[in-house]
């Protein structure tokens, strides 16, 4: 072979490695900041990763939002209808928070409990994405059908 096409081949081949390792490198330093987005019912289901953060996404359910008195901290519970978790934040809430609205908290996950970090209130209900809508029917089909039992009519 000619020095000067080993020379080129040499250089291309390495500017092939040195690309890929740099784009091996920069997928794991991504990978290590997405933050996933989880429903009660998937967390519960363990679904979740443990010890690392995720987003949980549901509906404060009525009648569970309480404060501590003397400080920050706030104690809710978020639910997709199906399942329940309890939330523990401090800090203050946003503005649009209550009972009742759909909320997503980013937090971890420690002993049966979401402690969160950050609590964003939606605006809006009237928009649900498809996932979400087709997650509810699913469920809601679900539940009709295990409580549906068949039944008999007595015989004469």
């Amino acid at each position: 072979m000619h020095p000067l096409r080993k020379r080129r081949l040499l250089l291309i081949l390495g500017l092939v490695v040195g690309i890929g390792a740099a784009t091996t490198l920069a997928l794991f330093a991504l990978q290590e900041n997405v933050n996933h987005f989880y429903s009660p019912s998937e967390v519960l289901a363990g679904s979740a990763p443990e010890g690392r953060s995720f987003r949980l996404g549901g509906v404060v359910l009525e009648g569970s939002s309480r404060r501590d008195g003397d400080t920050l901290k706030a104690h809710f519970v978020i639910t997709d209808r199906f399942r329940e978790l309890p939330v523990e934040y401090e800090g203050i809430l946003p503005d649009l928070f209550k009972e009742g609205q759909s909320v997503i908290a980013s937090g971890t996950l420690k002993g049966g409990v979401f402690v969160a970090s950050e609590v964003l209130a939606k605006h809006d209900e009237n928009y649900m994405p498809r996932e979400v809508a087709e997650a509810i029917a699913k469920g809601k089909a679900q539940k009709a059908a295990d409580g549906a039992a068949p039944t008999q009519e007595p015989r004469p």
